[in-house]
């Protein structure tokens, strides 16, 4: 019988400024193989609070399917890639179909 494990994939969601940052990070996210799928939608408005001030500024979402044996390596390229100062790095672990998670691992770095 297989582990439960063995269907875990993890989700990272993120927001940039802009649609054309969202699929400069996607693309790259995908050709690196950190992820095997990178999902972008607009979003609207974000309403946070940064350095003091309120800000109402547009933004996208990627919605990011990976490995969580990856989160490390997606942090780092984050850390050399987001266009962000702060970028939002939200991780869920989610229990995929046996199908789809195999896919994913066909999919990321090995």
């Amino acid at each position: 019988m297989q582990d439960c494990k063995d269907h875990d994939i993890l989700t990272v969601t993120t927001t940039v400024g802009a649609m054309e940052d969202a699929q400069r990070l996607a693309r790259a996210i995908v050709e690196q193989r950190l992820a095997a799928c990178v999902q972008v939608e607009a979003v609207g408005a974000s309403f946070y609070r940064w350095k003091g001030q309120l800000c109402d500024d547009p933004e996208v979402r990627l919605s990011i399917k990976t490995l969580p044996r990856l989160r490390g390596e997606l942090e780092r390229f984050f850390a050399q890639a987001h266009p962000y100062d702060l970028p939002q790095f939200l991780c869920a672990t989610q229990q995929a179909s046996a199908a789809y998670a195999d896919w994913v691992r066909g999919e990321v770095n090995a």
